[in-house]
């Protein structure tokens, strides 16, 4: 294969995985009116149409879809083997790209990173805050951050986290007009803030345990939010009761502005996870990135 027709089968699958002609130019370097030149020419080539181009996005044809699997995984190889020759520099030095929540970003990965990019200043670390259960592999991603439960079994699990918790917590003004739940049953006779599930679609059934009692409740109230910070302000502005993480939510109620209900019925549970797919071979990068992280979650 020519250099040349090695060149255009990169420039389709940046093309295909950003699902953008400006995105893909973006991040290769060059022209939007380049990019569309080398696919067309790809596409004549091949006597295949890829991709199909609307207003609004650029989708794979099913030949497209074809080629991308292909394609994917045997650039992923090349550029970690590429990457693993930066073993032979004195310092670990290449680039990351991670996915994880908000909040574990803010609280877990941001914070290492931070230490890690001081330290090594040749990684460069792309993140991507995403709420959603993301297939890294078929994403391009090197890892990701969840919560150990949610990752599936083929993926290596690392615990980079303290422990977490939630917390039930509404503001003074909202329960000085209603009765202060003593059970989660009780919840059903208050307005509640919910939260829609970013993987499934659904809305987050209240889980709570006390003992050898678990029990998930449905919620009502008049606000549904995707986001725990929204529902933490919603708390705050006394539109009624939340659960949040209970880090989240510590400053305000250490000052008064929220006040804590059923903290018995909130136990801890294990923190969060770094995943990623097997790794004989990890670049310097990410062995520094997983050691700090390690490091980090001993404290």
């Amino acid at each position: 294969m020519q250099r040349e027709e090695m060149g255009d089968l990169a420039v389709f699958l940046s093309v295909a995985e950003e699902r953008s002609f400006t995105r893909a130019a973006a991040r290769l370097g060059t022209s939007q009116s380049a990019i569309s030149q080398t696919v067309r020419r790809l596409e004549q080539r091949l006597g295949l149409r890829l991709l199909t181009r609307t207003t609004r996005s650029v989708v794979p044809t099913p030949a497209g879809e074809q080629l991308l699997e292909t394609l994917r995984p045997a650039f992923h190889d090349v550029r970690s083997r590429i990457a693993a020759l930066s073993e032979l520099r004195d310092t670990p030095a290449g680039a990351l790209k991670l996915t994880a929540g908000r909040h574990a970003a803010e609280t877990v990965l941001w914070p290492a990173l931070v230490r890690l990019s001081l330290r090594y200043p040749e990684i460069e670390a792309e993140v991507v805050i995403d709420p959603h259960l993301t297939d890294i592999v078929s994403e391009g991603f090197d890892a990701g951050v969840r919560l150990g439960e949610q990752i599936a079994r083929d993926m290596i699990a690392v615990r980079i986290g303290p422990d977490l918790r939630m917390a039930v917590v509404g503001a003074p003004s909202y329960l000085g007009q209603a009765e202060v739940p003593n059970d989660p049953h009780d919840l059903t006779n208050h307005r509640c803030i919910n939260i829609r599930l970013p993987s499934a679609g659904g809305l987050y059934a209240w889980e709570f345990e006390q003992g050898d009692r678990s029990l998930n409740v449905r919620v009502d109230g008049p606000l549904t939010l995707n986001d725990m910070h929204l529902a933490v302000d919603a708390a705050l502005a006394g539109a009624g009761l939340a659960m949040v993480m209970e880090d989240q939510v510590q400053t305000a109620l250490a000052d008064g502005r929220l006040v804590r209900v059923l903290e018995d019925w909130c136990p801890p549970f294990p923190g969060y996870h770094l995943y990623y797919p097997d790794r004989r071979h990890p670049s310097p990068a990410f062995a520094a990135l997983l050691s700090e992280l390690r490091s980090a979650a001993k404290k």
